[in-house]
């Protein structure tokens, strides 16, 4: 599955793109405001190429990489996941290379990626969870529409703050 935006093309990610994995996870910026288990190498980043992939085939997420039109290297990454069981609710979650912030680009990734949720997959609710301190984070889901939860609250991060949008 691929979606195109007028700048923007968000792909499958395979092994062939190990090294802009590494970069992607690894980015000291990128990981401000994120906990999880950052790649030390590209072994570590095949390694969650393959979680994904495994994913994905099993309709667990559907997680894109993206790029610019003219270029082959990834630049970020977006993806729905953690689905309800009624898998009528998903979490969004996106990374992008900071030298490609403040452009638009993530903005366009994921009012493609909401629209393919609430079209294609038939969700009836998107959720964000981003962490309090991350201004770039709740700029870009209040601009695109997510209304933050008061009182919503993501368990086990009490750092994070909850928004969601719903289908229209």
């Amino acid at each position: 599955m691929k979606l195109e935006t007028e700048r923007l093309i968000l792909k499958p990610i395979d092994e062939t793109y190990v090294e802009d994995i590494l970069k992607i996870r690894s980015n000291e910026i990128t990981n401000k405001y994120v906990v999880r288990n950052t790649p030390k190498n590209n072994y570590d980043a095949l390694q969650f190429i393959l979680m994904i992939k495994e994913r994905t085939v099993n309709n667990e997420s559907f997680y894109f990489g993206i790029s610019l039109k003219n270029q082959q290297n990834l630049v970020g990454t977006i993806c729905l996941y953690n689905f309800t069981e009624d898998r009528k609710t998903a979490e969004v979650g996106y990374e992008l290379l900071p030298e490609f912030h403040h452009q638009g680009f993530m903005s366009e990734a994921l009012k493609a990626v909401v629209d393919f949720g609430f079209t294609y997959v038939h969700l009836q609710e998107i959720v964000a969870m981003t962490n309090k301190f991350n201004e770039n984070s709740k700029s870009l889901l209040l601009k695109s529409g997510f209304i933050l939860e008061d009182g919503r609250e993501d368990e086990g991060f009490p750092d994070n703050l909850v928004f969601s949008i719903k289908q229209g």
